[in-house]
């Protein structure tokens, strides 16, 4: 009971710290401090949310089935979740592809019968999925033209009747007009009205015969569960087949060992041939086999070239944007002390931070691409690029290139303001006190620098990191679907153009990680801004 007791305000300090603030009450209510008070912020914070969350749901729901796009129907949540689905099960086949790629000995053989063990139980399910998807939609078609039929014949004679009509219409209006004597004002003005009279009727019946149509193309384009359902069975099968074929191609021909072993027989068969060989011949021949030893080295080392999926296009957004975001505060903390301490220095950059703050991302990244493109004309032949691609172990596997450091420079660029001008107030606002205690101790700049001016305005300072993370963030998406750099943005872009049935559901799951992600981010950014806030002071929520 004393444990309980005495990890209580722990408890409750690290909910405040990390910003979850909505969790202490269940915290105290635990504990049976003031129940009725803690059951009232329960209600207020978690339950009432919780509604919210399930009432936006169900709109969501509700709204998917009446909203239709040129890219299809707005994803019901049921359909995102699929999505999410089919993204980490991809996800999960590339990585299994990858292990398989990389398999040597026993292990590739053993892997490889049970894989094709796998793949001839599959086959009977891809062939009856695709029999249960034929025989789905030959038996809706048939309810949809039953239910089409009286729309269709009711369309069909109305037709028929307002032909005849407008042919009556139409001969009545040329009598008229034949009968016409001119100066007889009253019969113009009769032939007139007769003549708007059928243009108005022949816009009713065309409005009719459109809605007949509109009515009976709803119904032909409204689609059915069960056929949703046999199509969904189908290609997760079909997926499946697909995904068994391409690892057999990883466990055989395209295994890396193999082909290493393949590739050593050649040059083995090319050198007993080298040996028969003089003059021309036999240096052509020995410089093919100097071309194939250097392509048998990097293969012994090659790593597998799978396609990427969402999750590594996601640590590749998020290094990027701690890049550009290291970057925009190494500028702006330096140039917001500065301001801070100097009301002539905050003056000249004023003109500056006016015209800059305001410039949107889609202006900075064409600019950044060209520079970066410019400093980087060759990535492979760059020796910065090269030490991140085969040395730097927390980078080489992210392939760094110009459009990745353009955008970590768009995010920087867009995000340094609200740091620049936190940390300008936070280190004017310094209490006079302090700044003259430390005259009175003829402390130098260094010192003044490092021991009041930044302790004193870290709180404002993190502040200032937080909003600008946020911003960053946001700025990241855009800056990556323009450059086609390898991220999150890439991967909207390329759903947005795939044009597939599940596409328009994966850009929504999209919607979902990156406020996820946000939401971590700034979390993080909560737990440090209270770190440093004094006497433990709220950073805000």
């Amino acid at each position: 009971m004393k444990f309980l007791q005495s990890i209580k305000y722990p408890i409750l300090k690290a909910i405040d710290f990390s910003g979850l603030t909505f969790l202490s009450p269940v915290v105290r209510l635990c504990y049976g401090e003031e129940p009725a008070v803690q059951t009232k912020k329960i209600i207020q914070w978690i339950l009432i949310p919780a509604l919210a969350i399930v009432a936006f749901l169900f709109a969501w729901n509700s709204a998917s089935e009446k909203i239709h796009t040129k890219s299809g129907r707005l994803p019901s949540p049921k359909e995102t979740m699929l999505a999410y689905g089919a993204i980490d099960t991809f996800a999960e086949y590339e990585a299994l592809k990858e292990e398989a790629y990389l398999l040597t000995g026993s292990e590739r053989l053993s892997e490889l019968e049970a894989t094709e063990a796998l793949l001839a139980a599959i086959e009977p399910l891809v062939k009856s999925t695709t029999e249960e998807v034929t025989t789905t939609k030959a038996a809706y078609a048939e309810t949809q033209e039953k239910l089409i039929a009286p729309f269709d014949a009711e369309r069909n004679t109305l037709k028929e009747t307002y032909k005849v009509d407008q042919d009556a219409r139409k001969a009545a209006l040329v009598a008229m007009s034949e009968a016409l004597e001119p100066g007889d004002r009253s019969a113009y003005e009769s032939f007139l009205a007769a003549v708007k009279e059928d243009s108005l009727k022949s816009d009713e019946e065309k409005d009719r015969l459109r809605d007949l149509k509109t009515e009976i193309d709803d119904m032909r384009d409204k689609k059915s569960k069960d056929v949703a359902a046999a199509l969904y069975a189908q290609t997760q099968a079909a997926e499946e087949m697909q995904f068994l074929q391409k690892k057999v191609d990883q466990l055989t021909r395209d295994n890396r060992s193999e082909k290493v072993a393949s590739s050593k027989k050649e040059i083995a068969a090319e050198t007993e041939t080298l040996m028969t060989l003089v003059g021309a011949d036999a240096l052509k021949s020995a410089k093919g086999i100097a071309k194939d030893e250097a392509r048998l080295e990097k293969a012994e080392t090659s790593d597998y070239a799978g396609a990427k999926t969402l999750w590594y296009q996601t640590k590749r957004s998020i290094l990027c944007v701690f890049t550009g975001f290291i970057i925009g505060s190494a500028i702006a903390i330096p140039i917001g002390i500065l301001c801070g301490l100097n009301s002539t220095f905050m003056a000249a950059m004023t003109p500056f931070v006016a015209i800059f703050k305001p410039v949107s991302p889609i202006v900075w990244l064409p600019i950044c691409l060209i520079i970066a493109s410019a400093y980087v004309p060759a990535p492979e032949d760059s020796t910065l690029m090269n030490w991140m691609w085969e040395d730097a172990w927390f980078l080489k596997n992210y392939d760094i290139n110009p459009a990745f450091i353009a955008s970590a420079c768009t995010v920087a660029l867009c995000s340094l303001w609200a740091t620049l001008a936190n940390t300008a107030l936070g280190v004017a606002s310094i209490d006079k006190d302090h700044m003259n205690v430390a005259r009175v101790l003829k402390l130098g700049f260094w010192s003044r620098l490092f021991k009041i001016v930044i302790p004193s305005a870290l709180p404002l300072i993190f502040a200032g990191l937080r909003i600008s993370l946020g911003v960053g963030w946001m700025v990241l998406i855009a800056a990556e679907l323009l450059s086609s750099s390898e991220g999150i943005g890439k991967f909207v872009w390329d759903q947005f153009n795939n044009g597939a049935s599940d596409s328009f559901a994966k850009m929504v799951v999209v919607v979902f990680i990156v406020g996820f992600i946000g939401l971590i981010l700034d979390r993080i950014m909560i737990v440090f801004q209270r770190l440093v806030s004094f006497e433990g002071g709220a950073a805000g929520v």
